[in-house]
């Protein structure tokens, strides 16, 4: 059984016992976090749209962290102007627990 869910703008397809780096949430970790924007279950047939409305999908917060650093580096020739910045993307990562369709 899989679900597809939609969360920080992206969709993942899960399973039960799948652990996802999501876009950062607001849990603590072991806290119990409930994606409701199911978009679709699948058992022996796929729902999907109006018959997975009130699918839910329940996870455990495993960890928060941040992401490996992504170097922005402009630069404009013959001007003499060049800006490094770095940035380290926030994230969650949650066990999925439960599936309910």
């Amino acid at each position: 059984m899989y679900a597809i869910i939609a969360t920080g703008g992206k969709q993942y397809k899960v399973s039960e016992g799948d652990v996802i780096s999501v876009e950062k949430l607001v849990a603590e970790v072991n806290d119990t976090v409930t994606f409701d924007d199911v978009l679709a279950v699948s058992d022996a047939t796929l729902k999907v749209g109006a018959d997975c409305d009130n699918a839910t999908v329940s996870a455990t917060v495993l960890e928060q962290g941040r992401g490996k650093k992504v170097i922005v580096y402009k630069y404009k020739r013959k001007s003499g102007y060049h800006k490094k910045n770095g940035h380290r993307q926030s994230y969650t990562k949650v066990k999925i627990e439960k599936i309910n369709a």
